[in-house]
Protein backbone atom coordinates (compact mmCIF):
# COMPACT_ATOMS: atom_id res chain seq x y z
CA UNK A 1 0.00 0.00 0.00
CA UNK A 2 2.97 2.57 1.30
CA UNK A 3 4.73 1.67 -2.45
CA UNK A 4 1.66 2.58 -4.22
CA UNK A 5 0.92 5.37 -2.88
CA UNK A 6 4.81 6.67 -3.47
CA UNK A 7 4.72 5.28 -6.91
CA UNK A 8 1.48 7.16 -7.23
CA UNK A 9 2.98 10.56 -5.99
CA UNK A 10 6.05 10.10 -7.95
CA UNK A 11 4.17 9.87 -11.23
CA UNK A 12 2.29 12.78 -10.48
CA UNK A 13 5.81 14.90 -9.76
CA UNK A 14 6.78 13.84 -12.57
CA UNK A 15 3.63 14.36 -14.55
CA UNK A 16 3.89 18.18 -12.92
CA UNK A 17 7.22 18.72 -14.20
CA UNK A 18 6.96 17.48 -18.01
CA UNK A 19 4.11 20.48 -18.78
CA UNK A 20 7.11 22.92 -18.67
CA UNK A 21 9.65 20.81 -19.98
CA UNK A 22 9.84 19.99 -23.47
CA UNK A 23 9.82 16.30 -24.37
CA UNK A 24 12.43 17.45 -27.41
CA UNK A 25 14.91 19.00 -25.09
CA UNK A 26 15.69 17.13 -22.19
CA UNK A 27 18.10 20.38 -21.18
CA UNK A 28 17.33 23.49 -19.30
CA UNK A 29 15.95 26.35 -21.40
CA UNK A 30 18.29 28.54 -22.61
CA UNK A 31 18.70 32.43 -23.57
CA UNK A 32 15.29 33.77 -24.37
CA UNK A 33 16.30 35.27 -27.57
CA UNK A 34 14.55 38.72 -28.33
CA UNK A 35 14.80 39.66 -24.68
CA UNK A 36 16.42 42.76 -23.51
CA UNK A 37 19.54 42.35 -20.98
CA UNK A 38 19.46 44.85 -17.96
CA UNK A 39 22.28 47.61 -18.01
CA UNK A 40 25.48 46.31 -16.17
CA UNK A 41 26.52 49.77 -14.92
CA UNK A 42 23.07 49.26 -12.99
CA UNK A 43 23.98 45.77 -12.17
CA UNK A 44 27.36 46.68 -11.26
CA UNK A 45 25.70 49.51 -8.73
CA UNK A 46 23.49 46.92 -7.00
CA UNK A 47 26.32 44.17 -6.35
CA UNK A 48 28.60 47.18 -5.30
CA UNK A 49 25.30 48.08 -2.89
CA UNK A 50 25.46 44.13 -2.25
CA UNK A 51 29.17 44.29 -1.16
CA UNK A 52 29.96 41.50 -4.05
CA UNK A 53 32.85 43.55 -5.38
CA UNK A 54 34.15 40.63 -7.94
CA UNK A 55 31.01 40.31 -9.63
CA UNK A 56 30.40 43.79 -9.77
CA UNK A 57 33.64 43.92 -11.69
CA UNK A 58 32.40 41.36 -14.15
CA UNK A 59 29.09 43.75 -14.18
CA UNK A 60 30.62 46.53 -15.37
CA UNK A 61 33.33 44.95 -17.81
CA UNK A 62 30.31 43.61 -19.92
CA UNK A 63 29.02 47.10 -19.20
CA UNK A 64 32.30 48.44 -20.96
CA UNK A 65 31.85 46.39 -24.14
CA UNK A 66 28.17 47.84 -24.74
CA UNK A 67 29.34 51.89 -23.61
CA UNK A 68 33.34 51.34 -24.12
CA UNK A 69 35.74 52.27 -21.46
CA UNK A 70 33.99 55.60 -20.15
CA UNK A 71 34.97 57.64 -17.41
CA UNK A 72 31.69 55.78 -15.16
CA UNK A 73 33.20 52.73 -16.10
CA UNK A 74 36.60 52.86 -15.14
CA UNK A 75 35.64 55.08 -11.85
CA UNK A 76 33.45 51.82 -11.03
CA UNK A 77 35.90 49.48 -11.67
CA UNK A 78 38.23 51.20 -9.88
CA UNK A 79 35.99 51.79 -6.54
CA UNK A 80 35.24 47.98 -6.98
CA UNK A 81 39.14 47.42 -6.93
CA UNK A 82 39.56 50.03 -4.16
CA UNK A 83 36.69 47.89 -1.65
CA UNK A 84 38.76 45.20 -2.39
CA UNK A 85 41.99 46.45 -1.19
CA UNK A 86 43.66 46.59 -4.68
CA UNK A 87 45.00 50.06 -4.09
CA UNK A 88 47.85 50.32 -6.97
CA UNK A 89 44.97 49.02 -9.70
CA UNK A 90 42.16 51.14 -8.23
CA UNK A 91 45.09 54.05 -8.48
CA UNK A 92 45.62 53.67 -12.02
CA UNK A 93 42.03 53.05 -13.04
CA UNK A 94 40.76 56.50 -11.46
CA UNK A 95 43.36 58.46 -12.56
CA UNK A 96 41.90 57.02 -16.71
CA UNK A 97 39.04 57.82 -15.41
CA UNK A 98 39.89 61.11 -14.79
CA UNK A 99 41.98 61.78 -18.21
CA UNK A 100 38.25 61.35 -19.95
CA UNK A 101 36.27 63.09 -17.25
CA UNK A 102 37.91 65.56 -14.81
CA UNK A 103 35.53 67.86 -13.46
CA UNK A 104 33.82 64.65 -11.22
CA UNK A 105 33.92 65.10 -7.80
CA UNK A 106 33.09 61.48 -6.80
CA UNK A 107 35.96 60.26 -9.15
CA UNK A 108 38.62 62.50 -7.40
CA UNK A 109 37.37 62.03 -3.99
CA UNK A 110 37.45 58.04 -4.44
CA UNK A 111 41.23 58.58 -5.60
CA UNK A 112 42.39 61.00 -2.77
CA UNK A 113 40.78 57.63 -0.22
CA UNK A 114 43.34 55.42 -2.91
CA UNK A 115 46.27 57.94 -1.88
CA UNK A 116 45.36 57.91 1.54
CA UNK A 117 45.01 54.23 2.26
CA UNK A 118 48.87 54.00 0.32
CA UNK A 119 49.67 56.77 3.05
CA UNK A 120 50.73 59.45 0.37
CA UNK A 121 48.49 61.96 2.28
CA UNK A 122 50.23 65.04 0.76
CA UNK A 123 48.65 64.46 -3.13
CA UNK A 124 45.62 63.40 -1.01
CA UNK A 125 45.38 66.72 0.51
CA UNK A 126 45.41 68.08 -2.76
CA UNK A 127 43.53 65.40 -4.66
CA UNK A 128 40.25 65.79 -1.84
CA UNK A 129 40.76 69.64 -2.45
CA UNK A 130 39.91 69.79 -5.93
CA UNK A 131 37.09 67.20 -5.59
CA UNK A 132 35.37 69.56 -2.56
CA UNK A 133 35.95 72.52 -5.83
CA UNK A 134 34.31 70.46 -7.95
CA UNK A 135 31.69 69.54 -5.62
CA UNK A 136 31.03 73.12 -4.47
CA UNK A 137 31.36 71.89 -1.25
CA UNK A 138 27.71 70.41 -1.10
CA UNK A 139 29.59 66.95 -0.70
CA UNK A 140 29.56 66.39 3.10
CA UNK A 141 31.79 62.72 2.93
CA UNK A 142 34.60 65.18 0.73
CA UNK A 143 34.18 67.56 3.69
CA UNK A 144 34.73 65.25 5.90
CA UNK A 145 37.39 63.78 3.73
CA UNK A 146 39.50 67.07 3.27
CA UNK A 147 39.11 67.96 6.76
CA UNK A 148 40.69 64.24 7.72
CA UNK A 149 43.79 65.08 5.35
CA UNK A 150 44.21 68.03 6.38
CA UNK A 151 44.49 66.83 10.35
CA UNK A 152 46.92 64.28 9.12
CA UNK A 153 49.49 66.59 7.13
CA UNK A 154 49.56 68.81 9.70
CA UNK A 155 50.26 65.70 12.50
CA UNK A 156 54.25 65.07 12.01
CA UNK A 157 55.68 61.61 12.80
CA UNK A 158 58.55 63.07 14.23
CA UNK A 159 58.01 64.79 17.73
CA UNK A 160 59.60 68.22 19.06
CA UNK A 161 62.89 68.08 20.70
CA UNK A 162 62.06 66.05 23.84
CA UNK A 163 64.63 64.59 26.37
CA UNK A 164 65.24 60.89 26.08
CA UNK A 165 64.63 59.67 29.40
CA UNK A 166 65.59 55.39 28.23
CA UNK A 167 68.38 54.20 27.03
CA UNK A 168 69.69 50.33 25.24
CA UNK A 169 71.17 48.35 27.32
CA UNK A 170 73.11 45.19 25.88
CA UNK A 171 72.81 42.10 27.81
CA UNK A 172 74.38 38.95 26.29
CA UNK A 173 75.06 38.47 22.83
CA UNK A 174 72.16 39.81 21.05
CA UNK A 175 69.67 40.84 23.58
CA UNK A 176 69.04 44.18 24.45
CA UNK A 177 66.82 45.89 27.01
CA UNK A 178 65.28 49.20 27.02
CA UNK A 179 65.85 50.84 30.44
CA UNK A 180 64.62 54.19 31.82
CA UNK A 181 67.60 56.85 32.66
CA UNK A 182 67.67 57.24 36.81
Amino acid sequence: MIRAGTAFLTCLALAACGESVSRDNPWAPGIKTGAEAVDGMLVGHRLMDAGEYELAIDAYSRAALTEGMSAEVLASIGTANLNLGRLHTAERLLRKALDKDEESPEIWNNLGVVLMELGKIAEAEQVFRRAYAFDNGESDSIRDNLRLALEKSEKSDYADDQDQDYKLVRRGSSDYLIRKIP
